[in-house]
């Protein structure tokens, strides 16, 4: 128990020293060092490590009370436990130097079971209390090394969200007026959207929602978006939408992508005959909503052709539909964060809902983002539970 301790003997008597010692050596305690006053005591725990000093009381240049007063100056030498060697008429002094910081006290008549019970005492509190401070060096270190990483991860984070917004197009005002909303839920989310034109006649819109978040749902949402975007499918004509879904589908098979899949709704707008036509893959539908009446209300139609999830197994056939865009209308393609929200009670606004709200704001100039704060409005504090991501295109 008291095997590898080491033990400060600090008396100015020789005689008491080797008494100490030789008493020390008989609990197994091999490694001691001496003192013959409280100064060389102080020089001797400013350069090594103890685990107990037995301090007498009364000594020349500086006696015990004066150390502990002079150690409680340096807290580092605080740690060092001491117990003082007082005779009779110093139990006075010897309480003082208990409340200067000693740890318990002996008298100089002492019999070895005393002795024996003071020190182990003395030295198994010192070694937990070193334990207990290396545990909490331990735990400051990783505390430290977690709060880096955090860090970095805050901020490679930050550069993926910056890139991702970076990658969204500028909503347009000609030759279509275009405006979008984009909030993810968590830091990175699993919506991409984009449209472009891909000749003079054709302007190609498609919105994608990758299941779950985090970073492997963005990738695969960034990866698949430009592969749209740049038109990277060998011998796939983007001007027919059901030709875009099938490749992808191809492309993104589930499987290699760590089980993960997307919807998707794809549309194709040729502005020579005001004509879109549009598939999709396990997606919402779009909305048409009219050119507002004087009440600023809206008409609200389904845009919808039904096709399985985007990655679900190979070889899959979507169908096109095709249908003239009235003048003064809006497309809006969006994700099911859009609608699919539940108030504090846990009920579920419904998806005639959302149209209703549609056909009444979604024409507004500011209507996605009355959109947006009608949700949160429903969901109570907090993020919404999904993306929520929604392209409005005004004809």
């Amino acid at each position: 128990m008291l095997a590898g301790a080491r033990v400060l003997v600090v008396d100015d008597s020789r005689l008491m020293r080797l008494g100490l010692i030789r008493a020390l050596k008989e609990l197994g305690i091999d490694s001691i060092a001496e003192a013959g006053n409280g100064r060389e005591a102080l020089e001797r725990i400013r350069a090594e490590s103890f685990d107990l000093m037995l301090l007498d009381i009364e000594m020349p240049e500086m006696n015990g009370l004066e150390l502990l007063q002079a150690m409680k100056l340096e807290p580092a030498l605080g740690r060092v436990p001491v117990i003082v060697i007082s005779s009779s008429e110093q139990i006075d002094t010897a309480v003082r130097c208990i409340e200067a910081g000693a740890e318990d006290y002996l008298p100089k008549t002492f019999n070895p079971t005393l002795l024996r019970a003071r020190v182990t005492t003395s030295v198994d509190k010192k070694r937990l209390r070193d334990l207990d401070a290396q545990r909490v060096l331990e735990l400051q270190h990783e505390k430290d090394q977690l709060e880096r990483t955090q860090r970095r991860l805050d901020e490679e984070l930050g550069d993926a969200m910056a890139y991702i917004r970076a990658s969204l197009p500028e909503p347009t005002t000609a030759p279509l007026h275009i405006d979008w909303l984009y909030q993810p839920c968590t830091e990175l989310g699993g919506d991409a959207f984009s449209y472009h034109w891909i000749d003079d006649d054709h302007f190609a819109v498609y919105l994608l929602d990758v299941c779950g978040h985090g970073v492997g749902a963005c990738l695969l949402a960034v990866t698949a978006i430009t592969v749209i975007r740049s038109g990277a499918l060998p011998d796939v004509d983007f001007r027919d939408p059901s030709a875009v879904m099938a490749a992808l589908s191809n492309a993104f098979p589930c499987e290699k992508h760590n089980n993960m899949y997307f919807t998707l709704w794809y549309g194709v707008y040729r502005k020579s005959t005001r004509t879109l036509s549009h598939a999709s893959g396990g997606h919402p539908p779009a909305l048409l909503l009219s050119a507002p009446d004087a009440a600023g209300c809206s008409t609200v139609e389904r845009v919808h052709s039904p096709g399985l999830i985007v990655g679900l197994m190979p070889d899959m056939m979507y169908d096109a539909q095709s249908m003239v865009m009235p003048e003064g209308s809006s497309l809006i393609v969006l994700c099911d964060g859009c609608f699919e929200i539940a108030d504090m009670q846990g009920k579920d606004i419904t998806f005639e809902d959302f149209e209703g709200f549609m056909a009444q704001h979604g024409t507004a100039e500011d209507g996605l983002h009355a959109l947006l704060a009608w949700g949160q409005g429903i969901h109570g504090p907090g993020p919404l539970d999904d993306d929520f991501s929604i392209v409005r295109i005004r004809f």
